[in-house]
């Protein structure tokens, strides 16, 4: 687990061994997502390995969720490539939350008139 100005990042591998390396690159794609967004609480990444039927073949599942304040956020995502796979994740959550802060400001611009059924007197 690694804590950065306040924000928890929790990369966890799922029949495969983390290596310095990928850890390093999933943090470093990451911290993109926690300076676009500073609501952000905790970052989870699970990096799963699969094998084929034949056991030579392999994809990796990169899963990620976001916890924030509202709905969190899961996504998931397969490649036979592990760091393509984690690129492929980050984009996507950074899609979802440029999405969830353009509706949000949308709701907030939206100024419409309620109409009341009873006419109120003139003062």
């Amino acid at each position: 687990m690694y804590t950065e100005n306040n924000h928890d990042l929790i990369i966890t591998g799922i029949h495969m061994d983390l290596t310095e390396s990928i850890k390093q690159s999933v943090t470093d794609k990451v911290e993109r997502l926690f300076r676009h967004e500073e609501r952000i609480i905790r970052v989870k990444v699970e990096l799963e390995c699969v094998y084929g039927k034949g056991g030579s073949e392999h994809e990796f599942i990169a899963k990620g969720h976001i916890e924030i304040n509202g709905p969190s956020m899961n996504v998931s995502v397969a490649d036979p490539d592990c760091y393509k796979a984690v690129d492929l994740l980050v984009d996507k959550l950074d899609r979802m939350l440029r999405r969830r802060s353009r509706l949000q400001r949308v709701k907030r611009k939206d100024t419409h008139e309620v109409d009341i059924p009873a006419s109120l007197p003139k003062v």
